[in-house]
């Protein structure tokens, strides 16, 4: 994700996020911003006395930064013996750090900061930026960056969007969703899966939030039902799924991503997770929970009627117990 300016709807999004109890990684996806958008946000426009971000404070004293910086640019285009003095320790080779430092300890010019000096050079006297030590020149890419590496990944999963159409109709068992919902610690979650017709539910609590053991899970539920009810898994982007195609080779699923930020791509996981918080909610710790306190969550759901299945079960729908 790129950096790009904070607008005063995404300080109000984001205060908002911060308040219901969101991780500054949670907020950048939900923000679709990078993580040290975020941070550098919170950092500046926190209130120095509360300590807490508010929406209108943090645009206040984003403008007044705004107006100081531009104040601060006009003092040198206004200042021609300052602007002298700058040019000739430039010609002798200072940095705008070293210039700003000592008008800042002489007191015989108005004192101004690196940055403005090199928004100065930059934007009204383009002509000295030979002076400056470190120059930037055309940027080329390196191969093999991890950015690189994470765009070639991507590419090779397959989207939900050429995933045979049958599994939107719901009219068989066996095309899943997966997904995690996540403790307090951050560290600790409950994987789960759902059927997407009959709202089935498996789901396994992982100490350790790894791959492998995300993938030995999904491994262990698909050896325990016949093939005819393992089609397809939809799954989320995170770094969990990330040995997805071992499992695709070592079980009878095709497996498919939801785009990201998609959520409602995987409408029955989200809603099922929803439900499974009534169990489990937001902001509490999963160090105290056990895999019997899940499969006891589970089998509640699983045996609860629901209207979209006539009053029926998962569980009676899943085993054929009930006709679709």
């Amino acid at each position: 994700m790129s950096y790009n300016h904070f607008t005063g709807q995404d300080r109000v999004a984001l205060a908002t996020l911060i308040r219901a109890g969101h991780s500054q990684p949670e907020c950048a996806k939900q923000l679709k911003k990078d993580p040290s958008t975020i941070s550098r946000e919170i950092r500046r426009n926190t209130h120095p006395q509360t300590g807490r971000y508010h929406a209108g404070e943090a645009q206040r004293m984003t403008r007044n930064r705004r107006t100081q910086a531009n104040q601060q640019r006009r003092v040198i285009m206004n200042d021609l013996r300052l602007q002298r003095f700058i040019i000739r320790r430039l010609k002798r080779h200072d940095s705008p750090q070293q210039i700003a430092g000592i008008l800042q300890k002489e007191k015989k010019y108005i004192p101004v900061c690196h940055e403005t000096i090199y928004h100065w050079i930059y934007t009204e006297r383009r002509e000295l930026r030979g002076y400056l030590r470190c120059t930037k020149k055309k940027y080329r890419r390196r191969y093999g960056t991890n950015k690189r590496e994470k765009q070639r990944e991507e590419a090779k999963k397959k989207r939900i969007d050429v995933r045979p159409a049958i599994v939107e109709q719901r009219i068989r068992i066996g095309d899943w969703e997966g997904d995690t919902i996540v403790g307090a610690e951050k560290t600790q979650r409950i994987l789960t899966l759902v059927d997407r017709t009959s709202g089935y539910l498996k789901a396994c609590k992982v100490d350790v939030t790894s791959a492998k053991r995300v993938r030995e899970f999904i491994q262990d539920v698909a050896s325990q039902l016949p093939k005819k009810k393992l089609h397809t898994l939809t799954l989320d982007n995170g770094t969990e799924f990330s040995e997805y195609e071992e499992l695709e080779e070592r079980t009878p699923f095709d497996i498919y991503f939801a785009y990201p930020y998609h959520s409602w791509e995987r409408g029955t996981n989200e809603n099922t997770n929803g439900l499974l918080r009534f169990f489990f909610p937001k902001g509490s710790a999963f160090a105290s929970i056990t895999q019997t306190d899940v499969d006891k969550a589970v089998r509640n759901l699983n045996t609860r009627p629901r209207k979209r299945l006539g009053y029926a079960t998962p569980s009676d729908v899943f085993h054929g117990r009930v006709a679709l």
